[in-house]
């Protein structure tokens, strides 16, 4: 008897789940410091930018559109996470720049996360750990292009 393995649908579920109870981890830790999934994302972004970028690019960078970046920034701003310049090259735009308070958001966020992915863990083995990593590593590959 031939018995067919778990659909793309229940491996995206789960992943999804898993990243959730870390998220919903490492917010209970920070408390009223706790920051959105698409403000991470955003604050991500303009690291990997090297802290500054106009908005536009910031927007084709997530994939999503520049309204909505508009609004990321505003809060990302009202928290001190990010602050809006001048672009130096043109008069006429502006550069969202990630401040220290936003490095260390970031750098903390991650290691709560970190944090919260270790606890999840720990429901499993030293050797069911191994193999869970081992297993992901395989889905994952070595071709990591994102």
């Amino acid at each position: 008897m031939v018995t067919e393995g778990p659909t793309g649908a229940e491996f995206l579920s789960l992943l999804h789940a898993a990243m959730r109870a870390v998220r919903c981890e490492a917010d209970a830790q920070m408390g009223e410091e706790a920051v959105a999934p698409g403000q991470m994302r955003m604050l991500r972004a303009l690291a990997r930018a090297g802290g500054s970028t106009r908005p536009g690019e910031l927007a084709e960078m997530l994939g999503v559109s520049p309204r909505s970046v508009t609004s990321k920034v505003d809060a990302a701003e009202r928290a001190g996470d990010v602050v809006r310049r001048p672009d130096p090259s043109d008069r006429r735009a502006t550069l969202v720049e990630l401040t220290t308070r936003g490095r260390d958001t970031l750098e903390r966020l991650g290691r709560l996360r970190a944090s919260g992915a270790g606890g999840l863990l720990e429901h499993l083995s030293v050797d069911e750990q191994r193999h869970l990593v081992a297993l992901l590593q395989k889905v994952v590959g070595d071709d990591r292009r994102c």
